[in-house]
């Protein structure tokens, strides 16, 4: 019995103890997280009505529409209602979708909550997430074969999930940085590097071919004094001499652009900093707290925008940040306290007796609890279910103890 008692006594010292503080404050920290994501959407409506949304937690059904289909998305409600059994994938939040539950790429489902859809939804924009594959990698999340610690970020462009080691640049330190655009969308909206010289700030430049990085940072390089500005058109994108080593020297496209002389182009921000020199990289770049709002809004960048569908990055409402936020407001108005809720229906009488009944409740744990705070040992499971199944037994002997006078 004293080796038993002494195993015991040693395996209790190697359990992890956790504090009733701990398990609360994590249980806020995930339920904050959950409003965040889950806030701004509608758990009980399918959003199909809606239209577009603008942005709204998405879920793809690996059940309904496995891989070789057609991909497909599903609301927040219809997750619950019509995929409740179903192995889901959880896209986080995409914008600009309409939900696809029941239509004609679900075979064999109706949706219970908008069943009247159309086919398809032609606006919709899917990629390899709605079949649970991420990155350039294009691998699961998690993913079970991937042993190196790294977390995901997502694209505000593209919209799809990277590791911080596929970015072509390490994400910073501090963590101070409020949106993320890859290296594909980078190429595509190239536009963004005339900013990112301005906005961006420092990075560090992944080297390819293996995990070591190189400190590389974006500089503005004004025009001399006195000389034009206005450069050769065809010397827009044009390879300068590298003087460092050869592998920056692939990494890294100077460019320079000229300021072009004409009335449509006058106040644009973006033809001011293309007049100035800044580089080009194969990389993704970070982005600051508000940076959308400093990139300009005259006709051509909007018509710009427009050809490249990238008007949302003018849209502030557009963030992720933006629909938590929103998310975050929505819950703390609807919360209510269900003690406050279930006194309000009751009488005065009613309110006094659960008042007291509550009072001793927390009277009795607090001494029950001292005890063990005292001897300095752990609280289980079972000595939680022993209070209340004693809590409750005096409970009986003080009702069954009562006497009852008619007047």
């Amino acid at each position: 019995m004293a080796g038993a008692e002494g195993n015991a006594g040693r395996q209790s010292e190697l359990e992890p103890v956790v504090s009733l503080v701990d398990v609360l404050e994590e249980d806020e920290e995930l339920e904050n997280e959950a409003c965040a994501v889950l806030g701004g959407s509608d758990s009980e409506k399918c959003s199909y009505s809606q239209g577009s949304v603008k942005r709204q937690a998405l879920y793809a059904c690996s059940t309904c529409t496995p891989e070789g289909e057609e991909p497909a998305g599903i609301c927040l409600a219809c997750s619950y209602e019509c995929h409740g059994s179903h192995k889901l994938f959880e896209l986080y939040t995409k914008r600009n979708f309409r939900c696809d539950c029941g239509n004609s790429k679900f075979k064999n489902l109706e949706c219970k909550l908008f069943p009247d859809k159309a086919k398809v939804n032609s606006c919709n924009k899917y990629n390899d997430n709605f079949f649970g594959l991420y990155c350039i990698c294009k691998r699961p999340y998690p993913d079970p074969e991937d042993e190196v610690p790294d977390e995901m970020i997502q694209c505000v462009v593209c919209e799809d999930w990277f590791h911080g080691r596929h970015l072509g640049a390490i994400p910073p330190e501090s963590g101070d940085f409020q949106e993320m655009v890859c290296q594909a969308c980078m190429k595509r909206c190239s536009f963004l590097w005339a900013y990112a010289a301005q906005l961006a700030g420092d990075q560090e430049v992944i080297k390819p071919g293996n995990g070591d990085h190189q400190d590389s940072t974006l500089k503005e390089e004004v025009p001399e004094p006195g000389k034009d500005a206005v450069k050769d058109p065809k010397a827009e994108q044009k390879n300068e001499p590298c003087t460092s080593s050869t592998s920056e020297c692939d990494l890294q496209t100077v460019v320079k652009n000229q300021s072009l002389n004409s009335e449509s182009q006058s106040g644009c921000k973006l033809q001011e900093l293309k007049a100035k020199q800044f580089i080009k990289r194969d990389a993704a770049t970070y982005w600051p707290l508000n940076w959308r709002s400093k990139l300009c809004t005259c006709q051509d960048c909007m018509k710009m925008y427009g050809d490249l569908d990238v008007l949302f990055l003018t849209d502030e409402y557009d963030t992720v940040l933006a629909y938590e936020n929103k998310g975050k407001i929505d819950q703390a108005t609807d919360r209510r306290d269900p003690l406050m809720d279930t006194l309000n229906s009751m009488n005065r009488v009613q309110q006094v007796e659960l008042i007291c009944e509550y009072n001793d409740l927390k009277t009795e744990l607090k001494d029950y609890l001292k005890r063990f705070a005292d001897e300095g040992t752990v609280v289980k499971r079972e000595d939680i279910q022993q209070f209340f199944e004693e809590f409750q037994s005096k409970k009986r002997r003080r009702v069954e103890g009562m006497q009852y006078y008619c007047s």
